[in-house]
């Protein structure tokens, strides 16, 4: 065993003597390499951030709540021209539901309207995003209060002049949010009575961040728009409890609509039941796509980069035949000659590699700072995977010149480099 291990050693500072001596060989040959590690790394590391920006802005949302609407999440065989005739979803049917659909946690009824300015004591707060809810809202989203409450059920069947401020706005009207609650502010022309700030939360890349958002009682906001209004975008929310098997949910939500819509067995239901577990699954899908898409394009370079590795290998083998023949006319055996070079492709492969995760470390770092709260990230899977290819390309570039260095004729090999 002893034998081996000086053996290995040998073959490693064999290995490191040549390429300190070698540095502008040695530089060019790590450079194909860096070039398609940083390539890898770069891309996994983009869309591993990506996918954890999404998911984070998912995170308060039970990936078991569904979104009836009149449209899709995902790819339907229902004709567009068919899709636009389908009508939106009402309140009354959003009541119907909440009625008759058992195992449901929670159902809140929601419309999407244009973003509006929002007037306090001279001061204005232009582009808010505009929230018009029912009260079950609040546990849906498992909104976080930093001061006062959610309006309730009484106040959002009533529509009444209440607000939630996110955060952001709160603090742009009243400086500290703190001392929002109470206060009444001007919104769609009418006093709206301040009654909870939210919790700050942080820019987010899947939709607006609820700092810069106003929530509404949906039924004065219904009041305002009105119940025919294309541009509010309406929805209905479902959360149904935590053990209840989601097919059957699904079914039995779908069949109490198509009831109270009054389709017939033969028609298409004229609505969409979308589920946030399967637009999480397309997540899934489009980032792992993604990554094949990069690496192949990655592979391409760092293909490149092992060329290089075996030309600069097999470079090597030529100019060092003369001492390959005296080493082994001394004694050296062939596993000695083949780890040397063995070890000095691998060497070099590796730490062309660190350098590419090095410069992608670099640059996440730079990035974050640029891009505020989106946070770029370079998982230490990655870097295995990076330190781990690397050398992989090394063994492989390495080999075939590792073995023809290792069956030289010691006289021959002597005499050539002669």
């Amino acid at each position: 065993m002893l034998i081996y291990l000086r053996v290995l050693k040998e073959s490693l500072l064999f290995a490191v003597n040549a390429l300190t001596n070698n540095k502008l060989r040695t530089f060019l040959s790590l450079l194909g390499v860096t070039i398609g590690i940083f390539s890898i790394i770069a891309i996994l590391a983009a869309v591993d951030s990506l996918e954890k920006e999404i998911k984070g802005s998912l995170s308060s949302l039970d990936t078991n709540t569904i979104i009836i609407m009149r449209f899709s999440f995902a790819p339907t065989d229902i004709p567009q021209w068919k899709r636009e005739q389908f009508p939106d979803v009402s309140y009354e049917e959003f009541q119907h539901l909440k009625k008759t659909l058992p195992n449901t946690t929670a159902a809140t009824y929601k419309l999407n309207v244009a973003s509006e300015s929002i007037n306090y004591g001279g001061k204005q707060v232009e582009s808010v995003g505009i929230a018009a809810v029912t009260s079950d809202y609040y546990f849906i989203e498992a909104l976080q209060l930093e001061e006062g409450r959610f309006f309730n059920e009484a106040e959002s069947n009533s529509g009444a002049p209440v607000v939630v401020l996110g955060n952001e706005v709160a603090e742009n009207l009243f400086g500290n949010p703190n001392s929002a609650v109470g206060q009444q502010v001007r919104l769609y022309g009418r006093k709206f009575s301040v009654i909870g700030v939210l919790e700050k939360e942080g820019t987010s890349m899947f939709g607006p961040s609820k700092d810069g958002t106003a929530f509404l009682p949906v039924n004065i906001t219904r009041r305002i728009y009105g119940d025919n209004n294309k541009s509010t975008f309406p929805q209905i929310i479902l959360k149904p409890e935590a053990d209840v098997d989601d097919a059957a949910y699904i079914a039995q939500t779908e069949q109490n609509l198509r009831l109270f819509r009054g389709l017939k067995p033969d028609q298409v239901s004229n609505f969409f039941i979308n589920q946030l577990k399967g637009f999480t699954d397309f997540i899934d899908n489009i980032t792992g796509q993604m990554n094949l898409f990069g690496l192949i394009i990655s592979g391409f370079s760092l293909l490149v980069g092992g060329f290089g590795i075996a030309n600069i290998m097999f470079v090597s083998v030529k100019e060092r035949t003369n001492l390959i023949g005296i080493q082994k006319s001394l004694g050296a055996k062939n596993r000695f000659i083949l780890l040397q070079f063995l070890f000095e492709a691998i060497i070099l492969s590796i730490i062309g590699g660190l350098i590419g995760i090095f410069l992608v470390w670099l640059i996440a770092i730079i990035a974050s700072n640029f891009t505020g709260d989106f946070e770029f990230v370079l998982s230490f899977t990655n870097v295995m995977i990076g330190i781990t290819v690397s050398g992989m390309i090394g063994l492989i570039s390495g080999i075939i010149p590792a073995v023809s260095a290792s069956k030289l004729d010691p006289v021959e090999a002597i005499r050539t480099g002669m």
